[in-house]
């Protein structure tokens, strides 16, 4: 990578079912100045925005309109990524790495309680063929679930680990909106949603925000002397037809990891990642997408767990924050990704830090059954 970012600032709401007394702006208002307080920066210091939203679940069109007051949008370019949030911060490092900025606000804001969400993403789907079925994004995923298991034998009590585990962790993290000491057998018995999907399997819809600040290289310590760096980044978007791929596989993701370890200059993820936050909207991906990110072989995520290396006290904890199972505002939950990482290599996660963190991978999915991926690779040291 020529030249170098860091993530300066990290805030992020708590995460609730419905947070009916803010208005996206007030959650917006709420992350942009804990940031500001805790790296004393102030809108003078931002040279420009980078959004994450989405018309779809705001309810309108345009989305980021509600929010460029609270960023300090006036007489200063802000631009809107219809995503993940982690391709926001793609964005935001591409801004300043063109030499025409500084410094970027990155921020994410999203609030499931005010849409209907199988309808949301019913719309996501193929018009003609597809969309008239009702498929939503709990549909597919199951789908998704049984093909991977059937194809490497993985049963559901090795899916039902992941909730124990991250939903465990999530009881350590004071954003998260679910978190409890849960059994194999309680996940089993919590009733399916979408066969093979089962209740505490599945992530919650949520309300919140999230914010980031980048700043080049040469101006870090204005805002802090523990500077995250950005240190390597890959992306890809597989097929937009559901049928022409096989769902239990995802190039897309392959793909994205290669390009950000090549970056980083990472040969074995599982020995050079310290703490890995993974994008799990539910149990079963969080398996798969360890064994893409090249963790450990196919079929053998659960195992991983089994044998306590992506536990809290592993070698290679993985979503020590109870992950998006804990919490998942759509379009944030990926930079919530990438904050949860960066806190961890600050050494500030409370609870969930991960004692001598220095490499972490952040990771967000956008789209159904894994259609588009971004990998993050963060270090504390430059």
């Amino acid at each position: 990578m020529s030249g170098q970012v860091a993530i300066v600032g990290v805030a992020q709401t708590r995460f609730q079912s419905e947070k009916r007394a803010q208005n996206y702006a007030e959650l917006v208002h709420e992350v942009v100045s804990e940031l500001f307080r805790t790296t004393g920066a102030t809108h003078d210091d931002v040279d420009n925005i980078v959004s994450a939203s989405s018309d779809f679940w705001d309810g309108r069109t345009i989305s980021n309109m509600a929010i460029q007051d609270v960023v300090g949008a006036y007489m200063k370019s802000e631009s809107k990524v219809s995503s993940d949030g982690t391709l926001a911060v793609l964005y935001g490092m591409m801004r300043i790495l063109s030499g025409q900025y500084k410094t970027t606000l990155v921020v994410a804001h999203s609030k499931g309680s005010e849409g209907v969400p199988n309808l949301i993403a019913n719309a996501a789907f193929d018009p003609i063929y597809q969309r008239q079925l009702g498929i939503d994004g709990l549909s597919t995923s199951a789908l998704q679930a049984r093909r991977y298991m059937e194809k490497y034998g993985v049963s559901e009590e090795d899916v039902a680990l992941v909730s124990v585990k991250n939903l465990g962790n999530a009881r350590k993290n004071p954003y998260a909106q679910v978190a409890g000491e849960f059994t194999v057998e309680e996940v089993m018995q919590s009733g399916y949603l979408a066969e093979p999907i089962k209740k505490l399997e599945a992530s919650p819809i949520s309300d919140g925000a999230c914010a980031l600040l980048l700043a080049r290289e040469d101006i870090v310590d204005r805002f802090t002397d523990k500077p995250v760096w950005l240190k390597g980044v890959g992306h890809c978007q597989d097929s937009y037809y559901l049928g022409d791929r096989d769902l239990a596989e995802s190039d897309a993701l392959a793909v994205a990891a290669r390009r950000a370890y090549t970056m980083a200059g990472i040969d074995d993820p599982r020995r050079e990642i310290d703490v890995a936050e993974v994008y799990d909207a539910f149990a079963y991906q969080e398996l798969m997408w360890t064994e893409i990110l090249g963790f450990c072989p196919r079929g053998e995520g659960a195992e991983l767990i089994r044998s306590g290396v992506s536990t809290m006290d592993g070698t290679l904890p993985v979503n020590p924050s109870g992950g998006v199972l804990a919490a998942h505002a759509v379009i944030v939950a990926g930079l919530v990704r990438v904050a949860e990482a960066a806190l961890q290599l600050r050494g500030e996660a409370g609870e969930h830090q991960i004692p001598g963190a220095k490499t972490a991978l952040a990771h967000g999915s956008f789209g159904y059954c894994g259609h588009m991926h971004c990998v993050w690779i963060l270090s504390n040291e430059k």
